[in-house]
């Protein structure tokens, strides 16, 4: 635990579910990606933050900085998950329980929490999500409605308009609307596949419980897409933009490409401006 923080001083956890190392495709790889996801969490602005890496005992994992932690467990690999298999309803069943039980225990191990932010190992967040949060304490939460998606090696991003509804790292929830249990073992299959392991659903939980989420007012966070290790085998970032069959569509997703400037680098990679 991170002890020499006080909790109550603490606005935003995050929250990062780490795949057994058996799921990984290539482990050099996604360890790339996560040291990239730290530096990103670790460019927040102000210090209202910490975060949690959920892995398994043995994992090698990348340096990172003072307010992280790990919670290791010893969850056994999902035994759906091939790079490339069919993505049906037992697919993505087991994908949601693998997740939710390790953002559950990321935030059963962090105890005491104001709001918590779920961030997949290969994903990157604003810089100002704590502060903003720190401003705006006693709100239900966030939703991204707006996010970007991005291709490694490539100078363009893509503005989503419909970002929760495509990407995991896109929620911020106020965390007593979790309801979350005090041990792994009283948690349901049910509650970790919905509550937690998937982000399609939570909207619409939290709006049926009488308390939605407002809209996070800028891009909150970017999905990286296109390459091997990716849980959900998302496309290439031309992939999204160019449709053959629906030349209009393609104009139209092409006003959304972006480049990737150093106000974005500083916004979103943990890179520093001079």
């Amino acid at each position: 635990m991170l002890s020499h923080i006080t909790e109550m001083s603490i606005a935003l956890t995050f929250i990062i579910p780490v795949r057994h190392p058996s799921n990984a495709p290539d482990w050099p790889a996604l360890k790339r990606n996560l040291s990239q996801t730290i530096a990103s969490i670790a460019a927040q602005e102000g210090d209202a933050w910490i975060a949690v890496i959920v892995a398994n005992h043995g994992a090698d994992l990348p340096p990172f900085p003072s307010r992280f932690s790990v919670k290791w467990v010893d969850f056994p690999p999902n035994p759906q998950f091939k790079s490339g298999a069919v993505q049906d309803e037992a697919w993505w069943d087991a994908l949601r329980l693998d997740k939710g039980r390790r953002i559950l225990a990321g935030m059963i191990h962090a105890r005491a929490m104001n709001y918590i932010m779920t961030v997949d190992e290969d994903d990157l967040v604003h810089r100002n999500l704590a502060t903003f949060v720190q401003k705006n304490l006693g709100k239900n939460g966030w939703r991204f409605s707006k996010g970007y998606l991005w291709e490694e090696g490539r100078r363009l991003l893509y503005l989503s308009s419909n970002f929760s509804g495509i990407c995991g790292s896109s929620h911020i929830v106020r965390s007593d609307l979790y309801k979350f249990p005090a041990v792994l073992e009283d948690a349901s299959k049910d509650y970790l596949q919905k509550m937690l392991g998937a982000h399609r659903f939570i909207d619409g939980i939290l709006t049926g419980q009488g308390t939605p989420l407002d809209t996070l007012p800028f891009p909150g966070a970017i999905w990286r897409v296109g390459h091997s290790g990716s849980a959900s085998n998302s496309s290439g970032l031309l992939r999204r933009v160019i449709h053959l069959s629906a030349p209009l569509r393609s104009i139209r997703d092409a006003f959304r490409l972006r480049l990737k400037t150093k106000s974005v680098e500083k916004d979103f990679f943990g890179v520093h401006s001079d």
